[in-house]
């Protein structure tokens, strides 16, 4: 029997990449998943890599720079599009190694792009960040605003969104670099928890904190100039950027390059903010202490997607505060 095409997913046993896959698969599509299950912090859950993996898809160890394993993968099992999750993601680390991140996000991250073009592949969805803007000006951002990473991490993507382009205009691939602001969240059923090793994010770590899992959380700077000093993020559910995700695949299927587009609600919460609404959904108060600012973080950061909700009919429908610490918390009982 003849295989069906199939998307390459690297980095698909993380977060938002498990629920990329696992919203693939319930639509029918063949996925290959190819991750090195660096950074994941699953046995602190009880959860295991294979329970990452749906019906429908099949995960290889791997690392995305090897080209050999790359182009046989393509081969074998007629991949026709590459979703592009795997990454290092921490600012703070990115600051104290710049040259980790250059190596992962874009040197490896150029061998990959290089090697599915070889095999014919021309519709690449990449995952992108909300820091490219560095300090944005005013928000919100839309994708016209000047990009200005403060952060190796934010560079490392932006350099990588360029070799998007000019391999669009010199290879006719067609790509969209999707830009997140932050994901939050987790499936509504309870599985696919936030996990990283260390974990960095805000949620999973209040949640942890209120639950008596983790020492109290730090609240990293007091003094911005936001209206209550601490920073302001748009937080999008991780389901939500999922379904962005199928509905770019689907546009750059039809013969459309789509180009960098942000993913956002265009609300902004401050830390004390998320603080408050999960001391509400936990029922308990947050245990927490005021430190200094991390490198690289920027004051405020929240999205103008208008052009991805008219490029690709695109809607959040989990990304309110509540819905997403509410299914955060579910996830890591």
């Amino acid at each position: 029997m003849k295989k069906t095409e199939a998307i390459l997913v690297t980095g698909g046993v993380g977060f938002v990449g498990a629920h990329f896959v696992r919203a693939a698969t319930d639509e029918g599509r063949r996925v290959i998943i190819l991750d090195d299950l660096s950074g994941m912090g699953i046995s602190a859950l009880d959860e295991t890599p294979a329970l990452r993996i749906p019906d429908g898809a099949e995960l290889v160890r791997g690392d995305i720079g090897d080209t050999k394993l790359v182009a046989a993968l393509c081969q074998t099992h007629q991949v026709s599009s590459l979703v592009h999750f795997a990454g290092k993601i921490q600012v703070g680390e990115s600051v104290r190694k710049p040259a980790l991140y250059f190596d992962h996000n874009l040197s490896r991250s150029l061998r990959l792009i290089d090697t599915v073009r070889e095999a014919g592949i021309r519709d690449v969805v990449f995952s992108s960040t909300a820091a490219v803007y560095g300090e944005p000006k005013s928000v919100p951002i839309p994708e016209t605003a000047q990009t200005a990473p403060v952060n190796p991490y934010g560079c490392s993507k932006l350099a990588f969104e360029w070799i998007l382009q000019s391999y669009a205009v010199a290879y006719g691939l067609r790509y969209a670099a999707l830009r997140y602001f932050n994901a939050a969240g987790a499936h509504p059923d309870g599985t696919l928890a936030e996990q990283h090793d260390p974990e960095t994010h805000l949620i999973p770590l209040v949640i942890d904190a209120g639950r008596d899992r983790r020492p109290p959380l730090t609240v990293f700077g007091t003094d911005y100039p936001t209206p209550d000093g601490t920073c302001v993020r748009d937080y999008i559910h991780v389901c939500d950027l999922a379904s962005a995700h199928l509905l770019a695949l689907a546009r750059l299927s039809q013969g459309e390059s789509l180009g960098a587009l942000n993913l956002g609600t265009g609300r902004g919460y401050s830390v004390r903010q998320v603080l408050e609404a999960a001391q509400d959904v936990l029922g308990t108060a947050i245990p927490h202490t005021v430190g200094a600012r991390r490198d690289g973080d920027p004051p405020a950061l929240v999205a103008d997607s208008s052009a991805a909700q008219q490029r690709l009919g695109w809607q959040p429908k989990r990304s309110d505060l509540n819905t997403l610490l509410e299914d955060a918390a579910r996830s890591r009982w």
